[in-house]
């Protein structure tokens, strides 16, 4: 393995970039208002946003299984 033989990421990038565009459209289809499962145990998906009865810091915002099997937290600016 240390040959001096470049590694090939290849798979690696392949596997990353399919689960980015995996989770992308998930937030997409929550976003929309489409009900979507967890695909670990069925559980309907929440979308957690900030607003008016969220407290400061303590909240985490995103996409979340009940059971935390999908849990997304997602950056939002005011």
């Amino acid at each position: 393995m240390l040959s001096g033989e470049p590694m090939d990421f290849s798979r690696i990038n392949q596997a990353t970039a399919q689960s980015f565009n995996e989770q992308k459209n998930l937030i997409k289809r929550i976003g929309k208002g489409h009900a979507v499962h967890c695909q670990q145990c069925g559980q309907l998906l929440q979308l957690r946003v900030p607003g008016k009865d969220a407290s400061a810091d303590s909240q985490r915002y995103g996409i979340f299984c009940p059971k935390k099997c999908t849990d997304i937290e997602l950056e939002f600016e005011a």
